[in-house]
Order: C-alpha cells, then sequence, then structure tokens
C-alpha cells in the first residue's frame, strides 16, 4: 500500500458555483473557503502530514480588481478571525509564492499567521498566494550556484518538503495551470468533474483509497 505524505489541489470552480446558484462569484469563494476548513479537518483525520492548495495564481491578477480585492480581503479576514482555531488545531500554515509582491495589509497578516502557527505539528498546509511554478523554477535557478536536481530541489518553495503523492482538481478542466510543475512529476493526477464548494471529505477519501491502490512504478517494471 502506498505511503501517503502530500496531498495538492488545484480549487477550480469556485466562481462558476457561484454564478450557478444565482449568487454571484463572491459567494462561491466564500463557499470554496468553507470546502478548505472541511478538507483540512479531514486530512487530520486521515493522518495527511501536508496539505497544499493553490489559492491565487501569478496569473490572477488578470481578473477584474474588484473580484481580486474581494479574494484578498477573504484571505484577510479568515486569518484575523480563525488564528485562534487554527492554533486549537495544530494546523502549521506555510505560504508558497511571491508574497513580497502582495498589499501590504495581506502580507503583514500572513507573515503573522506563518509566525504564530510555525510550532505547529498536526498538519502543514501550503497556501500558494501570488504562484506561479515557472517563476519557482527560474528563481530557484537563479539561486542554484552549483547546479544539479537536488540543489535546485533546495532552492524551491518546497524545500525539505515531499513532493506531492496526489494531485486533485476539481472543475472538469484537465491542466495544471502552472501549478508545481515541478513538484508534480511523479505524482498521481485525479481531474474531477465537481465543482470546488462541492468537493466534500467523502470525495478526498475516495481519492486516497484509489490512490493507496495503485502502482507506483517511478520508470521503473
Amino acid at each position: 500500500m502506498n505511503r501517503l505524505n502530500h496531498v495538492a489541489f488545484i480549487m477550480d470552480g469556485n466562481g462558476r458555483w457561484g454564478i450557478k446558484k444565482a449568487k454571484g462569484r463572491n459567494y462561491g469563494h466564500i463557499k470554496g473557503v468553507e470546502t478548505v476548513k472541511e478538507i483540512v479537518k479531514s486530512s487530520i483525520k486521515q493522518k495527511i502530514p501536508i496539505v497544499t492548495f493553490y489559492v491565487f495564481s501569478s496569473e490572477n491578477w488578470r481578473r477584474p480588481q474588484k473580484e481580486i480585492n474581494f479574494l484578498f480581503k477573504l484571505i484577510k479576514n479568515y486569518f484575523s478571525n480563525e488564528i485562534e482555531n487554527i492554533n486549537k488545531q495544530g494546523i502549521k500554515i506555510n505560504i508558497l509564492g511571491e508574497l513580497n509582491k502582495l498589499p501590504l495589509d495581506i502580507k503583514h497578516i500572513l507573515k503573522k499567521t506563518i509566525f504564530l502557527t510555525k510550532k505547529n505539528k498536526k498538519i502543514i498546509v501550503n497556501l500558494a498566494i501570488n504562484y506561479g511554478a515557472k517563476i519557482e523554477i527560474l528563481n530557484a535557478f537563479k539561486k542554484t550556484k552549483k547546479l544539479n536536481i537536488k540543489n535546485l530541489e533546495k532552492n524551491l518553495y518546497t524545500k525539505n518538503m515531499p513532493n506531492p503523492d496526489i494531485l486533485v482538481r476539481t472543475g472538469g478542466h484537465k491542466r495544471l495551470s502552472n501549478f508545481m510543475l515541478w513538484q508534480l512529476a511523479y505524482s498521481e493526477l485525479f481531474f474531477l468533474n465537481k465543482l470546488w464548494p462541492d468537493f466534500n471529505s467523502e470525495d478526498l477519501k475516495k481519492v486516497v483509497i484509489k490512490f493507496k491502490k495503485s502502482k507506483r512504478n517511478f520508470g521503473a517494471i
């Protein structure tokens, strides 16, 4: 049976879900946060050590400014209101992405959250915010003096972490969207037609069961 160390999620479909419910894209983003909370709790129960969520890509800056502002407000309010609950659950928060290019208030609340949760050991929750895999790899190349795979990996955002065993993408699209291109080289990919707010703990359990039964060769026979 395969050991499970790390699950990554592309949370596609929040906006479409909100429109489908005739309540607008922002309502879908609110419900998407509730799904994240459910999946983190389920991951703790299933003893998954690391989960990574693709929150805001480097390409998402192309969205309408009003929606971007709402997303950042959602992030800020969540960590302002939930930090005590996050600590109670033993969740350690990491940010993957170009943190310094975010608005000052968002950068401040994220850095504060990282500091306040750094000793927690129940689960690591990586949030990919202002993240793009091509930029990550390019920056890692620039920082690597003696170039080889091992040294380059030390300069990725995920240094000292195992690569994802599983990628789950909701929303019906079968693409990686510039997410963890290096780290996903040997991951098991699960593309689901469900929109992110409809994804739940039972769906995660089914994915994990399929993963544990799969044969992983990593190039061997």
